[in-house]
């Protein structure tokens, strides 16, 4: 008896109103509509990493030309000197091996030039051509915070002037014997 009278008095002293079980808090009776906002942002947002990741990785590269060891250089490429080359590797994010080759070209003519395209040939332990690649040259705009590349028709090399360049090979052969490859100066653009 006494449990009677104390779940009594616990009634009446509760404050706590009673719950309802009814259809309104039943979610299984409700339709619920989706918010198809934030999987389309989400969706949105990895089609844009992995476009960044494909400008990335396409950034240097280029269809790669070969031009006859034979063929003749251009009657402007004595003016342009080609010196301070050094040579880096990276990885990049496919797991392959990117070589870049850098170096100073400097315009002792008179005239502006808009455009380079050099050969480079890469040599095997036997000195015969491993790799034989025609590209145009790049001009260095920035070095940090990563080293970026321009055409030289975006900064025009005038007389006197001299400026970094960087040449990018996605693949260089297995035969070549690591030493440093011959670049000449095949075409120039000048205004």
């Amino acid at each position: 008896m006494k449990t009677a009278k104390s779940a009594g008095f616990l009634r009446e002293r509760c404050k706590i109103s009673l719950v309802s079980f009814g259809s309104d808090l039943d979610p299984s009776s409700q339709t619920r509509e989706r918010n198809w906002m934030p999987v389309l942002i989400a969706a949105g947002f990895v089609a844009l990493v992995a476009a960044a990741i494909l400008l990335i990785q396409e950034h240097g590269r280029h269809a790669a030309l070969v031009t006859p060891i034979s063929a003749a250089a251009d009657p402007y490429a004595g003016n342009l000197p080609l010196t301070g080359f050094a040579m880096s590797e990276s990885s990049n994010l496919a797991g392959g091996k990117v070589t870049y080759l850098d170096g100073h070209i400097a315009n002792h003519g008179a005239s502006t030039v808009t455009g380079v395209t050099v050969q480079v040939l890469f040599r095997s332990y036997t000195k015969e051509v491993a790799q034989n690649e025609t590209q145009p040259l790049k001009i260095i705009r920035m070095r940090e915070p990563y080293v970026d590349v321009e055409p030289v028709s975006a900064a025009p090399l005038k007389p006197g002037e001299g400026k970094d360049f960087r040449l990018i090979f996605d693949t260089v052969s297995p035969e070549w014997d690591g030493a440093y490859p011959e670049v000449r100066v095949l075409h120039v653009t000048t205004q």
